[in-house]
């Protein structure tokens, strides 16, 4: 019996669901008859029979009459076709495809989006919406301008007095934090409609968006950004059952920083860029500190320190006037704590060999706008005079970075950073030229100035008679520029000839770490406007002075701009991009074979790499591309980089050694050691054809390894190969014939740290 009554049952369920099929498909021939007789009634009784019907899939006969019925003059139909078309594109993958393709339904309802009839017009933005939920549908309808058309409507009757606030989402932490607006239906969905598709935007859709839209909805987004980060900052958050009389939208903090940064990449540079003339002009403008002078008796090799008016730093045309200007802190450093510190958001560190600033925000969207984390953007220590170890304010912290938990510093933690302060700590704050625009200027400068792609700048603020940090060594060189109060800094002799390379672990000499080794040193009193350099691989420690008679004097603030020289920007990268433009050039030779060129050119490579790790004039700076353009041959700095490059050459040339670094490659196919990692960063040149020897973007270290049984079984052959090569490159290869590709490897360096620079300062909002 239980058997029988179960295939009834199942028979019933089938009964019913073949009368819903039958009954959804018998509404094309009514519907379809309906339009030509003009019927309205009878059509919005099928379009809401359409609504209420549940299957997993809408009949293509009825989707292929939605471009119809969107174009009604009924508001009713129009309405109602939109909402079909919203439900439809939820049923299914497939039956949101089928929408999708169609390309009149899709401008159908882009050109719903601004309707006059505003229910029309978020049913429109609603299906929008909904189509969106897959890639296809979000390509689909940037192709058709959806998002220029959302734009345009949105700009035409946003309020910039939107009030907002804070509800919690499923998991109550700040990515789930979702957004009420104080505004009817009509805006928020509307806005939460333009939002996703920015964020489904590449950099060539976005670079489409007209320039006067994307600055125009920038303005609005940073306003929004503001209030949403004021809501953040004092925990202003409410539970999604409390009503507020606000309009909860599904628009997370998260979503909104990420459109506010993308947005930014698309505008006109934030930074009022000064360029490297304004650098000599600040700092370089005295007989004693000529650019020329520092650059052949200073940089890399000695402490300098540059002796400044104080006043400068008020004069309009002085390279740090503007950032000392809106600091303030001659006014109160408890205000400047407040006003500038504890707005800041954490700026996510960015690879850096990562060119694609897309692939950065895939990574980071759901950290986007977090709290300054401790440690990566802020430090707060001092160091103890007896044990000279640094103590940090905030115990366990790092402990806590350590496993990859990062310790957010919130609006309670700013109050006790003042109680730190009057203790003895020391504030340190990375990133400075991602968070304020003065700042960023700043730094793109002195890159501009050294040829690189971008110098950091961090702050530090100190106490009267305490130290900050311990004493340390930087892998890259420093600028310290003096803005309020003194400092006493120590800056000892350096230990070895050999720069330390950036990223990379400390020195150790002689079994011992570097920063144990303190013999001589020299002493320099920094005072407001001083600029003291220190070359990377120097040790150095300082603190503030204590001879002060009040509390107030004693207090130090500076900045220090870090010249951060990349692998690909050092005089061994240039070498790299030398060889490969050689074996870009060179025709087929019927002398090697293919084997023996590829091998060739790639253990070049390694020697390359085997010089930087032992002669310094390898690791040394670049500079280029801080050479002047049009290129001026009887310039000193165009001649002194020529003429290292020229030393570089005749260095491979004579002391290349075939067997040793054959021998190191053996030794690291052994161990599985990929010795051509440090210069992965090749693989951003373009490739316009097989390369003569050098290395391709996928694996050289696979490459070599399969083909060194081959290359090796007559050794004499092969060396005899490897020398041909090497002296052919040698002779071969021109200064000039360099310069250009180098530009373009740097040029697409800078353009990613623009990007980034552009989308934090976006956030900062400052």
């Amino acid at each position: 019996m239980e058997s029988r009554k179960r295939k009834q049952t199942w028979s019933e369920i089938s009964k019913r669901k073949a009368e819903t099929e039958i009954s959804s498909h018998a509404l094309f021939p009514i519907l379809l008859a309906a339009l030509a007789n003009n019927s309205k009634p009878l059509i919005k009784k099928c379009l809401n029979k359409l609504l209420r019907l549940s299957e997993p899939i809408l009949p293509i006969p009825i989707i292929s009459l939605l471009p119809v019925l969107l174009k009604s003059k009924d508001g009713t139909i129009v309405l109602l076709a939109a909402e079909v078309a919203g439900k439809a594109s939820l049923l299914s993958l497939e039956s949101n495809e089928q929408i999708a393709l169609d390309d009149e339904i899709v401008k159908g309802l882009i050109c719903l989006l601004g309707d006059s009839n505003r229910e029309v017009w978020i049913a429109a933005c609603n299906a929008v919406l909904d189509l969106s939920t897959t890639s296809l549908a979000r390509q689909r309808l940037l192709k058709f301008s959806a998002l220029r058309q959302l734009l345009f409507e949105f700009l035409q009757v946003h309020i910039s007095s939107t009030m907002v606030s804070l509800y919690t989402g499923e998991n109550g932490d700040i990515t789930s934090l979702r957004i009420g607006f104080k505004e009817d239906a009509v805006s928020v969905v509307h806005l939460e409609a333009t939002l996703i598709l920015i964020n489904a935007c590449n950099i060539e859709q976005l670079e489409k968006i007209p320039r006067r839209l994307s600055e125009c909805f920038l303005v609005f987004l940073k306003e929004l950004w503001l209030k949403v980060r004021y809501q953040m900052l004092f925990s202003n958050i409410i539970r999604s059952t409390e009503e507020r009389h606000f309009c909860v939208s599904n628009i997370t903090v998260n979503t909104l920083a990420e459109s506010t940064f993308r947005l930014a990449l698309n505008v006109k540079s934030l930074t009022k860029v000064s360029g490297h003339q304004m650098v000599k002009r600040s700092i370089f403008d005295s007989r004693e500190a000529t650019f020329e002078k520092f650059m052949l008796n200073y940089w890399e090799v000695s402490p300098f320190l540059i002796r400044r008016d104080p006043d400068t730093l008020i004069e309009e045309n002085d390279l740090f006037s503007s950032f000392a200007k809106s600091i303030n802190i001659n006014e109160s450093f408890h205000s400047f704590l407040s006003s500038t510190i504890q707005c800041l958001i954490s700026c996510l560190p960015i690879a850096s060999d990562e060119l694609n600033i897309l692939s950065f925000l895939k990574e980071v969207r759901n950290r986007l706008g977090c709290p300054l984390i401790y440690d990566q953007d802020m430090r707060v220590l001092r160091t103890e005079k007896h044990s000279r170890s640094e103590v940090h304010f905030f115990p366990g912290c790092l402990d806590i970075c350590s496993i990859k938990a990062p310790y957010f510093i919130y609006g309670d933690d700013f109050s006790k950073c003042e109680e730190a302060c009057k203790e003895g700590y020391t504030i340190s704050v990375r990133g400075m030229e991602f968070r304020i625009e003065s700042v960023a200027a700043i730094s793109d400068s002195f890159a501009s100035l050294f040829g690189q792609p971008s110098v950091g700048a961090n702050m530090y603020l100190t106490p009267p008679n305490s130290q900050g940090l311990a004493c340390h060594y930087d892998d890259h060189c420093v600028f310290v520029c003096q803005l309020f109060g003194s400092k006493q800094w120590k800056v000892f002799s350096q230990p070895c000839v050999q720069l330390p390379r950036l990223y990379y672990p400390r020195a150790i000499v002689n079994g011992v770490e570097v920063e144990s080794s303190k013999n001589e040193y020299r002493q320099f009193s920094l005072e407001k406007g001083d600029i003291l350099y220190i070359p990377r691989g120097f040790l150095h420690e300082a603190c503030t002075d204590n001879g002060k008679p009040s509390e107030s004097a004693g207090y130090s603030l500076h900045l220090t701009l870090g010249i951060e020289v990349e692998p690909p920007f050092e005089w061994e990268g240039f070498a790299h991009v030398a060889l490969y433009c050689w074996s870009q050039a060179q025709e087929h030779h019927e002398s090697l074979t293919e084997i023996q060129k590829y091998m060739s050119v790639n253990l070049l490579h390694l020697v390359i790499l085997q010089m930087g790790d032992s002669d310094p004039t390898f690791r040394k700076a670049c500079l280029v591309a801080a050479v002047s353009l049009p290129l001026e041959t009887d310039d000193w700095l165009y001649l002194n980089q020529k003429t290292i490059f020229t030393q570089l050459i005749d260095k491979i040339s004579s002391e290349s050694r075939f067997l040793e670094v054959l021998s190191s490659v053996e030794m690291d196919i052994r161990k599985n050691v990929d010795p051509f990692q440090r210069v992965r960063w090749l693989q951003f040149l373009d490739w316009k054809k097989e390369p003569f020897g050098g290395l391709d973007g996928n694996s050289p270290f696979r490459r070599v390894e399969t083909m060194l049984p081959s290359y090796v079984q007559n050794k004499c052959e092969a060396e005899a190969a490897f020398m041909q090569v090497k002296s052919k490159f040698c002779r071969e290869i021109s200064f000039e014939n360099v310069i250009g590709i180098y530009l373009m490897l740097l040029e697409k360096y800078r353009k990613t740290r623009k990007q980034y620079m552009n989308g934090m300062l976006a956030l900062h909002c400052n």
